[in-house]
């Protein structure tokens, strides 16, 4: 018999938190964190026995679960907004910049997976081709896959001449921010962590999205089935990619006259220009201030 997962009561969306394969990625919350307590209980008693919960995000992106989180524990939830920086002013590497520049507006497709996410390399070499069966300029900024020194050791024979000329596998740091705001840039290809994904929001791209850990799942499934604005790749039920999956989501949204790719950006236009608008993120954190003076006050009471 199949199980469905069912929600908990007054839960605010209907969407599948978690698949079968992806459940093992938040064991970790059942496992000791210091003197044997867990890493939930941790939380859980913070969190029942705090006088107000914070959260860094915004009512326009998560109000319905901010309003899920308060109502359970019964505490105000006071919220700082994303908190994010001003845009960069430094300029983009000579490296990176002479590249971008020989590409058409919208046509190159950055990957990136930040420090926590090293993939087995299988998997590394299917992401890879995947990339390469899109036919599109790409840069991929990934650590060397698991038992891997090097990332040139790790590629799939003969890939370097077949891409020349429009694909580029780094192994080391790269300005994020920066290159997702380069016009030549259409694409990101995201793990989803928090910070990458507040900055694929504020990005032009189209966002996909190839998350592996707990948080990463959650943030996937926020911004693929609650705001619409991105897309996640297949994954098997061993919880792994195909290369074919990878190109076919790319190509979803890369393409012109793709009408799911259009409906994707109005939407992520509309996030976008409401994160970047004029006191946004500063009448957060005006009101977050306000709001712990005046618990404070009660408080002393």
């Amino acid at each position: 018999m199949v199980q469905v997962a069912v929600p908990p009561p007054g839960y605010p969306s209907s969407v599948v938190a978690l698949r079968r394969h992806e459940a093992p990625s938040l064991l970790f919350v059942s496992l000791p964190y210091g003197e044997g307590i867990t890493f939930y209980d941790r939380i859980t008693t913070a969190m029942k026995n705090c006088d107000a919960i914070s959260i860094r995000t915004c009512l326009e992106i998560e109000e319905k679960f901010c309003n899920y989180i308060g109502s359970q524990y019964e505490k105000p939830v006071i919220l700082t907004g994303p908190v994010l920086p001003e845009p960069a002013k430094t300029p983009l590497e000579d490296r990176w910049s002479k590249w971008f520049a020989g590409f058409e507006p919208g046509s190159v497709v950055f990957c990136a997976f930040g420090s926590q996410f090293i993939l087995e390399k299988n998997q590394f070499q299917e992401l890879l081709l995947g990339f390469e069966l899109t036919g599109l300029p790409f840069l991929v900024a990934v650590k060397p896959p698991i038992g891997a020194s090097t990332i040139e050791e790790a590629l799939p024979e003969v890939f370097e001449e077949r891409v020349k000329g429009r694909g580029v596998v780094w192994g080391g740091w790269v300005q994020q921010p920066m290159i997702l705001a380069h016009p030549s840039v259409g694409c990101f290809v995201s793990h989803c962590g928090f910070g990458s994904m507040w900055e694929a929001l504020m990005s032009d791209c189209q966002i996909v999205l190839v998350p592996q850990l707990g948080d990463q799942i959650l943030n996937t499934r926020l911004l693929v089935e609650d705001l619409k604005v991105a897309v996640e790749v297949e994954k098997e039920e061993n919880g792994w990619f195909s290369k074919e999956s990878l190109s076919r989501s790319i190509l979803a949204v890369m393409e012109k006259n793709s009408e799911k790719g259009k409906s994707l950006r109005e939407n992520h236009m509309k996030c976008r220009d409401m994160l970047c608008s004029t006191g946004f993120m500063d009448g957060y954190i005006d009101r977050f201030i306000q709001s712990m003076h005046e618990l404070c006050q009660v408080n002393n009471q």
